[in-house]
């Protein structure tokens, strides 16, 4: 018990004490009786203490453990509660007592949860965030910006923007958003080992009385999109040139033709082999980009069918076995078991003669292609190994975009568009497949396929 709860009790004692012996001292004037006047101030005593008890008990004691409980909601423990039986306007105020400790308690709870939300969603959000106080000191800084720079959260909080972050285009925005008040979009590059594209954009944080109160700057990656704009770009550049090749050359002997009135008839041959595979090669181009361009439509669905690998195999193989057989290359089919798989017939097809024709085309005479077909697991393992000319290591993560090609003279001679390994890459991502590759310059490339059944 407190002593400045317990004081005004202490104090009534202290009046009984006084008024027990003013009273034994105005007896003594009426009475010699000792054992009367002793019987007369115990009586007394008795009856003041038990009226000092219940008003303890009744009053005080409760006021006590309200203090208590009030101590301990303005520590912050609103679980706390009074759990002493009253009744009339004591019982009143306890109830009120817990019932703001309850309110208290709901309120702590909800903003704890409201602030684990929010911390959530800062922490995990796929952008850069950083908080800053009007002054310039950093405030908060998420797991996002931290993973774009490399640092640690120390190295930000309690620390002027500008004495921490080292880009150039990170101060301007923040400054600018300070000095027009409203929002700053700009864009910064990371030169890192691969390069990163972000668009920053900084925002004052006002108050009630429309003051700023800081700025929140906002790094969103980007760095997609800009690889998808340079694909764009270098896609219409290469169909453009794709293009333009083959009809320059079909326009230019066509001309010549013309101008000689075929009087030539063995170069007017030559000239018209020449136009004829140049249409040819036009003509497989535009066909590649059709299917290509139906691949990548968010529509396109796959025609499934129960496939036999051996009846598939003896389907594709005749015309890739001239092709091998022409080059003078070794053509191995690796086969011993029929397997039947869910599939598109002629999706498996075109991406079997693409990768074969491709070993055959970048193999040298005397050189090994072959086609292995086996059963695992819950796949179908497809693999197409030559001993051709391989591909360089730095190469490997580009050679399923359009139009690339790690040789461009040996594919345009072989009549090659550039868009055949981006069809098989989404075909095969169509069926939920997945396909690797092993390749080491000068010895040979392997592709992996793998199907689910």
């Amino acid at each position: 018990m407190k002593f400045t709860t317990i004081k005004p009790f202490l104090n009534l004692v202290i009046i009984v004490m006084i008024t027990l012996i003013v009273t034994g001292i105005v007896l003594s004037q009426f009475t010699n009786n000792l054992f009367v006047l002793l019987l007369v101030l115990l009586t007394e005593f008795v009856v003041f203490m038990s009226l000092l008890h219940y008003i303890y008990d009744k009053y005080i004691k409760p006021i006590e453990k309200a203090t208590v409980t009030l101590d301990e909601l303005v520590k912050g423990n609103f679980r706390a509660r009074m759990h002493h039986p009253v009744s009339g306007s004591m019982a009143s105020l306890l109830m009120k007592i817990n019932s703001l400790a309850r309110s208290l308690s709901e309120i702590s709870i909800h903003e704890k949860i409201v602030a684990e939300q929010l911390t959530t969603v800062i922490e995990n959000i796929q952008s850069g965030l950083v908080l800053i106080d009007e002054k310039g000191y950093i405030h908060l800084v998420n797991k996002k910006f931290l993973s774009i720079f490399g640092k640690l959260e120390k190295d930000y909080i309690g620390y002027l923007y500008y004495d921490v972050m080292e880009q150039e285009k990170l101060h301007k925005t923040i400054q600018q958003t300070f000095l027009y008040e409203e929002n700053v979009k700009d864009f910064v590059t990371l030169d890192a080992e691969v390069k990163q594209y972000f668009e920053i954009v900084s925002a004052p944080i006002f108050d009630e009385r429309n003051i700023i109160k800081g700025v929140v700057l906002v790094l969103y990656d980007i760095s997609d999109l800009k690889q998808l704009e340079v694909m764009r770009k270098d896609f219409v550049a290469n169909v453009s040139h794709e293009l333009k090749t083959p009809i320059t050359s079909i326009r230019g002997f066509s001309e010549t033709l013309l101008d000689d009135d075929l009087k030539d008839k063995e170069i007017a041959r030559q000239f018209l082999g020449i136009i004829n595979e140049e249409s040819r090669r036009l003509q497989s181009l535009i066909q590649d980009l059709l299917t290509l361009s139906k691949l990548e439509n968010e529509d396109s669905k796959l025609e499934l069918t129960l496939v036999n690998t051996r009846k598939l195999i003896d389907d594709v193989i005749p015309v890739l076995k001239q092709q091998a057989d022409q080059k003078g290359i070794q053509l191995i089919i690796d086969n011993d078991s029929e397997i039947d798989f869910l599939a598109d017939l002629n999706g498996i097809k075109q991406v079997m003669i693409n990768l074969v024709a491709n070993a055959i085309n970048y193999t040298p005479k005397d050189g090994r292609v072959t086609l292995n077909v086996k059963e695992e697991q819950d796949f179908i393992h497809l693999c197409v190994k030559d001993t051709g000319i391989g591909i360089p290591k730095e190469e490997l993560p580009r050679i399923f975009e359009r139009f690339y090609r790690v040789d461009k003279a040996r594919s345009r001679n072989t009549g090659g568009t550039g868009l055949g390994l981006a069809i098989v890459k989404h075909i095969v991502e169509l069926h939920k497949g997945m396909i690797e590759v092993e390749s080491e310059l000068n010895t040979g490339t392997t592709f992996h396929l793998y199907f689910p059944k």
